[in-house]
């Protein structure tokens, strides 16, 4: 059962943002990733209100994804990316990212915490934040 609204249309463009984001972290990278589009959309909070679709979330301005804005937002989705991306349009998470609004690539460590958002672990070279239960429970 799906937590957000989506068509074939949108979950092929998440699965793109993933592919674009974290192609080179493998399938639990873009999973990852994936996780943190869901939960902007589920979220309606902090940075993410009135964010209620996928394609809103990708070219959310200011914020959103540096794909969408280095360029690099550009090759279609392969049947194995739309499939990871409809797992977690089902639902499915993966720590840290479980509840992450926020990821990027430090040149270093992870710091503890970024914008005021907790560091909830690394994967790869991807660091990820979380929101407070309270500042944005629809995330958790």
């Amino acid at each position: 059962m799906a937590v957000i609204k989506t068509n074939s249309e949108h979950t092929s463009m998440l699965a793109r943002l993933m592919r674009a984001e974290a192609e080179g972290e493998g399938e639990l990278g873009m999973l990852m990733v994936g996780n943190v589009g869901v939960n902007r959309v589920r979220g309606n909070c902090l940075d993410f209100k009135n964010i209620r679709s996928i394609p809103q979330m990708v070219y959310q301005r200011p914020g959103g994804f540096e794909a969408t804005q280095k360029g690099y937002f550009y090759q279609r989705a392969r049947e194995s990316e739309i499939r990871l991306a409809q797992r977690v349009i089902n639902g499915e998470r993966q720590h840290p990212a479980s509840n992450a609004l926020w990821f990027f690539r430090p040149a270093g460590g992870c710091p503890a915490t970024w914008y005021d958002q907790a560091n909830s672990g690394r994967f790869k070279k991807h660091c990820f934040f979380v929101p407070s239960s309270a500042d944005c429970p629809s995330v958790y």
